[in-house]
């Protein structure tokens, strides 16, 4: 072999260093990211952090359920005592009296920096009468017993109307001392993961944690029978990952085992099935590095996605083969080469446009796909082309496919006359998708979750039962500092307080109840009086009451303290659930701090949610406040993605057409090619439609590659009409290697209609079927017996 001959092969081995490298050094991402946008707006921005780090993201909802009630509450409160020594984890409750002690401490120590109440007013002689009257007048309710221990100490009752702001709050219920579900029957545990939602394996750790403080806690406790329930983003998450590694490697190996079983059968050649498989392998390196090397990482979707490069890049050996490896020395005309590569490179070209809109996505996991497509199916044809033929020993052969061949040449001759099927069928279709034009497209973002509904049921549940926010309703607010963005949520609380009244929302959380800012701290620290000012105030709001105004000096040297005392800090609420719900409503992020005020929809509301204009004209003076639906800003985001798909994918439909109009040179020739390949999509989409399926933007996507990968079936046909009388020995083998192409495609393609992460499913259920039409239709409108010689 001469060095010219050599130059393939060894730009071929390069090429394979340099892509094994940057495989070796690929980082692998599972995280929610590879579905949010790569330019986000600002309100996007929001709703990404918020998907991200916000609070809902770091929440572990548990539950035992199981064993007796006496061993689930020993469970729990093991647990619980495990968790909060772990590093893993910032906050860990389960309501047990050891968790209420210090909280109702530090809430009594600190009432009056807590206590909105407290103001210059409260503490004048007219303000306390009316605060000691109120205080009098609740004797004589059903927490008179509370109110009668409390009356020396805090005359003003203070603590109470914080606990009654606090009691507002969903709480879950209590038995034996611990939380549990409403039916009693599970002990409930919430647990807040330290690392930002995320971070996918800081998450795994914590989940990690749960398990093995669940074992040691059922140890202890000396049961078999309990069983641990854990629900949450980071546990979907988590399982999510688990389930995308898990299909890549199933798909890829199974995928692979499929098609080389498949090619086996057909060849009898080992060498034959082993080489096949080198373009495969070129291909899957080129895009694995193509990516790692333009975005700096590869989402495992991507390596799932990576199974269908087999279905493709197999074809072209399999042209390759069939027509070299089974053609005989008596056959003279033009070589495969001069026949073939042509349409094949054609084909390669169409593939390429119909990837071309998946790189041009805002979705990074879809951007990736495109690019991965494109650059392993390049590297797979220029393999086929300058390397295989080189590599292929002397004398290659495969069996003798002639028998096969005749018989596909009389199935083709069979199914001409029922050609008129097709008009018949795709007008049928095209009935049935305007009979359903309102429920062709499912346009929520929960239509991608990997979740199943099982999961989400189970989630809802444990929700319920904790109290524990969804954070479906949000007001963001932000500050360069935590100060800032406290002293914002405190602006905004008011506008809140009063959308309450009006019952618009049922409620609404804020940091700012649990750490008021340093400023409205010192501004009620301020407004108490000085010692003998106030006992001579006192003593005279009191004359007439029935209370004694010697008794009240503790609630003189508590006021007295609290003047001399520093304000409260965010660590002087650590271990209180006060801590559990600052660290989830307040963070620090990339340009300052955000403050979240979730809020809460009311009960009785005649329609879905709250009523969001009503919020956002009442928040409309305050430029800092932004209110957040965020299931309905998902679903706006996820429309404006499906419209993006639409027209990316009506251009790249576009440049295919284009592209066979350059080189076809023939209106007809086109529509020869296209009308098979929208047939076979009217068939598929309305029998998904029919069936109760609602399209997705995965859909559209798969839409794409079916005509991508099936466009390769119909310019082959194009190609036998165009080439009139032909041998018929190399019709059948035309035939041949295009049935096994389309087999080996169907049958990776299928595999990933059966997975369960959405976004392959919903590819493989569109390409599959579709590209096998698109043959089938090809093969109905080609005329053998016009183009055949013996």
């Amino acid at each position: 072999m001469t060095v010219t001959h050599r130059w393939p092969l060894i730009v071929w081995l390069l090429s394979l260093g340099v892509f094994a490298v940057a495989a070796g050094r690929m980082r692998l991402a599972t995280d929610l990211s590879a579905f949010l946008p790569s330019r986000p707006s600002a309100s996007e921005q929001l709703l990404i952090d918020q998907l991200k780090e916000g609070p809902a993201s770091r929440l572990v909802l548990i539950a035992v359920e199981g064993a007796t009630d006496s061993a689930r509450v020993l469970i729990s409160g093991r647990m619980a005592e495990r968790l909060r020594h772990d590093a893993e984890f910032s906050a860990v409750s389960n309501g047990a009296a050891a968790e209420r002690e210090p909280e109702q401490q530090l809430l009594f120590r600190r009432r009056y920096l807590l206590s909105p109440s407290v103001t210059p007013e409260r503490f004048t002689e007219e303000g306390l009468r009316s605060a000691v009257r109120v205080s009098i007048d609740r004797l004589a309710s059903s927490g008179g017993l509370m109110t009668k221990s409390l009356l020396p100490s805090d005359p003003t009752g203070e603590l109470l109307g914080i606990l009654d702001r606090l009691g507002a709050e969903a709480h879950p219920e209590t038995a034996s001392g611990v939380w549990v579900s409403r039916d009693r029957q599970r002990a409930l545990l919430l647990a807040q993961i330290r690392a930002a939602g995320s971070d996918t394996d800081a998450q795994e750790r914590a989940l990690a944690s749960i398990r093995a403080a669940f074992v040691a806690a059922v140890g202890e406790a000396g049961v078999g029978d309990a069983r641990l329930i854990l629900s949450g983003p980071a546990v979907f998450t988590v399982e999510a990952r688990d389930r995308i590694k898990g299909e890549a490697i199933r798909l890829s190996a199974f995928g692979t085992v499929a098609v080389a079983v498949l090619l086996f059968a057909v060849y009898r050649s080992l060498a034959a099935l082993l080489l096949g498989l080198v373009p495969v392998a070129t291909g899957a390196l080129a895009g694995i590095a193509a990516v790692s090397l333009g975005f700096g990482m590869v989402y495992g979707i991507t390596l799932g996605f990576g199974a269908t490069l087999i279905g493709e890049a197999v074809d072209y050996a399999i042209y390759l083969f069939v027509q070299t490896g089974e053609r005989r020395r008596e056959e003279k005309g033009p070589g495969w080469f001069d026949l073939y590569w042509p349409t094949i490179r054609l084909g390669v070209m169409t593939s390429v446009c119909g990837a071309l809109p998946l790189a041009l996505s805002g979705f990074p996991g879809f951007s990736q796909l495109g690019v991965y497509s494109i650059a392993g199916l390049l590297a797979a044809a220029a393999v086929t082309r300058w390397v295989l033929p080189r590599l292929l020993p002397r004398g290659f052969r495969i069996r003798d496919l002639s028998g096969a061949g005749e018989l596909l040449i009389l199935l083709v001759s069979r199914l001409r006359p029922l050609r008129w099927l097709v008009p018949a069928a795709a007008v049928l279709a095209s009935g049935m998708l305007w009979l359903h034009r309102d429920s062709v497209w499912n346009e929520e973002l929960s239509a991608l979750s990997p979740v199943p509904l099982e999961a989400q049921r189970l989630d809802a549940e444990l929700r319920a039962d904790l109290g524990a926010p969804d954070a479906g309703y949000l007001v963001v607010v932000g500050g360069q500092d935590a100060e800032a963005a406290l002293q914002a949520a405190e602006r905004v609380s008011s506008h809140l307080a009063a959308l309450v009244e009006q019952g618009v929302i049922a409620g609404f959380q804020s940091p700012s109840n649990y750490l008021p800012s340093r400023r409205t701290q010192a501004l009620r620290r301020a407004a108490l009086p000085e010692d003998g000012v106030l006992r001579e105030r006192f003593a005279a709001a009191v004359r007439g009451l029935p209370v004694r105004p010697g008794g009240f000096e503790n609630f003189f040297a508590d006021v007295k303290a609290t003047r001399a005392e520093p304000l409260l800090s965010a660590e002087e609420l650590r271990g209180t659930r006060f801590a559990f719900a600052v660290d989830s409503l307040l963070m620090r992020g990339r340009w300052g701090w955000t403050a979240l005020l979730p809020l809460r929809a009311p009960a009785e509301t005649s329609g879905p949610g709250v009523d969001a204009p009503r919020i956002r004209a009442a928040l409309s003076e305050l430029q800092e406040a932004v209110f957040l639906d965020l299931k309905a800003e998902t679903d706006r985001l996820y429309q404006g993605y499906l419209s993006e798909a639409t027209r990316l994918s009506a251009g790249g439909a576009g440049a295919i057409v284009l592209l066979l109009a350059l080189s076809l040179r023939s209106p007809w020739r086109v529509l020869r090619v296209c009308l098979p390949l929208a047939a076979a999509l009217a068939l598929v989409t309305a029998a998904l439609v029919t069936g109760g399926h609602r399209l997705t933007m995965l859909h559209l996507i798969g839409m794409m590659l079916a005509v991508a990968i099936g466009s390769n079936y119909c310019l082959f046909f194009d190609r036998l009409a165009q080439a009139g009388a032909t041998v018929r020995p190399r019709l059948g083998r035309t035939l041949v290697s295009l049935t096994l192409a389309n087999l080996a495609t169907v049958a990776i393609f299928g595999l990933l209609a059966g997975s369960s992460v959405p976004v392959l499913s919903a590819i493989g259920v569109m390409v599959a079927p579709g590209t096998f039409l698109a043959l089938v239709i090809s093969a109905m409108y080609w005329k053998p017996d016009e183009g055949c010689m013996p």
